[in-house]
């Protein structure tokens, strides 16, 4: 798991919302921005692998934007901020296996082709007798 927590850097601003007077004059809101390319901590491979699968959440500049309001205060927000990113990144960072092409073997083709048999001699029994 990738330690972000020194890249990140963090904006604070109103929540909206519920919450009365506070939402009002406390800036509990935390956006915490990542840049990807300037970023020592993964290679140029992870880079590009990153760039392509966040690209709705990455803005114009290169940053990776990521956002909570759902805690009270600023720290808890900015703890938030740090788990979403960390979680992005490394699903975004997971490469799935490449599939291998297979057929299917004599016996399963063999066997396909019975019940298949099957299923046609089931239908002209069913089939009216002319004399």
């Amino acid at each position: 798991m990738l330690n972000i927590n020194e890249e990140i850097r963090f904006k604070t601003a109103r929540s909206g919302g519920k919450g009365g007077q506070n939402v009002n004059k406390l800036e509990t809101m935390v956006q915490g921005y990542w840049h990807i390319e300037s970023s020592a901590l993964v290679t140029d491979k992870q880079k590009k692998l990153l760039t392509e699968k966040l690209i709705k959440k990455i803005n114009p500049e290169g940053f990776l934007l990521v956002k909570s309001q759902t805690e009270r205060t600023q720290l808890g927000n900015k703890q938030q901020v740090i788990k979403k990113m960390g979680l992005l990144v490394n699903k975004a960072l997971i490469v799935p296996k490449t599939r291998k092409a297979t057929k299917p073997s004599k016996a399963a083709k063999e066997k396909r082709l019975e019940t298949k048999k099957i299923a046609a001699e089931i239908k002209t029994n069913r089939k009216k007798i002319i004399l």
